[in-house]
């Protein structure tokens, strides 16, 4: 049985520390909403930044290799990742993860990345285990309180709001609509850490090509523009909170799954208004939960035409009940 990954890993103190390694963008092409995205050089810069940043989950897989160092492979049928992201990462830039080394027994690790200039680019928990709770995303939306009776983007929705089951898979070279226009080998061909495990004809523990986590948002994610929880208006948006976590894993290429997505909260900050979705993943026919993924996706006020004339609307409604 080959190993999973090769990446040189160094131990600094109480922690794990990847190598530096510079991800690359691969939605340059991505659309939604008749529109280019935050992922496009031109409409990244007329939202405020240098340029057009990285998706934050192509970070996830540099902290694959430092929790399968702690936890084996077992991490890739049981582990959690939860980020909070805090600084966009443009092509080009060198970023490195770390991963604290738990004590005490502890299933639950504090984990963080960085540029080389030291700006923080992500901070969060990996943990082991199924039943293992609390984690940086999870403790986040706990915490999140009655939705704002201002707000535009989300005004038309509330938490609770389930889109049924329908069924999907990755396979090699199959495209994954406008939100994601690479392919698993696209995507293969450019991971900051590569695996024989990912590999078509891979010498898997499991038999079979396993899914990059990184892969697992695709797959969660990929046909979020049919959510009945959109946006009535075209928006801007950016992923802020993440997690991916297997119960019963991993996920492989090549397979069915059935996906059931659910609004589970909102939230807003003075640039954005957000919305918290929970995909959970299934066999084809199946109640067992083989993975699930939280989505903290923030649109920005900015990019909602008439924006503070509907506010302005929703607050006397507000005011008027």
């Amino acid at each position: 049985m080959t190993e999973a990954f090769t990446t040189p890993i160094d131990r600094k103190g109480n922690r794990l520390e990847g190598p530096w390694r510079m991800p690359r963008n691969l939605l340059q092409a991505q659309t939604y909403g008749g529109h280019a995205s935050v992922h496009d050089d031109a409409t990244a810069r007329s939202m405020g930044f240098a340029a057009a940043p990285i998706e934050g989950p192509t970070h996830i897989s540099q902290f694959v290799p430092l929790c399968c160092e702690l936890w084996g492979a077992r991490w890739l049928e049981q582990g959690c990742i939860a980020l909070n992201y805090k600084a966009a990462v443009m092509d080009g830039e060198e970023v490195m993860a770390f991963v604290e080394i738990p004590e005490n027994g502890s299933r639950q690790s504090a984990i963080g990345m960085v540029k080389r200039d030291g700006t923080e680019v992500l901070r969060g928990t990996a943990s082991i285990g199924a039943d293992t709770q609390g984690s940086a995303v999870e403790t986040k939306l706990a915490m999140l309180g009655e939705p704002d009776p201002g707000r535009v983007i989300f005004g038309h929705v509330a938490p609770g709001m389930v889109r049924p089951r329908f069924t999907a898979r990755i396979a090699f070279d199959q495209g994954m609509g406008d939100l994601y226009p690479f392919t698993l080998s696209d995507k293969i061909a450019s991971i900051t850490e590569p695996s024989p495990w990912y590999e078509e004809r891979a010498d898997s523990p499991w038999g079979a090509p396993v899914l990059p986590v990184e892969m697992i948002s695709v797959l969660a994610h990929h046909r979020a523009a049919q959510d009945p929880w959109l946006p009535r208006k075209s928006t801007i948006d950016l992923f802020v909170d993440q997690q991916i976590k297997l119960i019963d894993g991993p996920l492989l290429a090549e397979t069915d799954y059935e996906i059931e997505r659910s609004l589970v909260g909102l939230s807003a900050s003075r640039r954005t208004e957000s919305c918290w979705v929970r995909t959970d993943i299934y066999r084809p026919g199946g109640s067992d939960l083989l993975a699930s993924m939280l989505l903290n996706v923030a649109s920005f006020k900015d990019s909602y035409a008439g924006y503070e004339q509907d506010q302005a609307a929703a607050l006397a409604g507000a005011a008027a009940r």
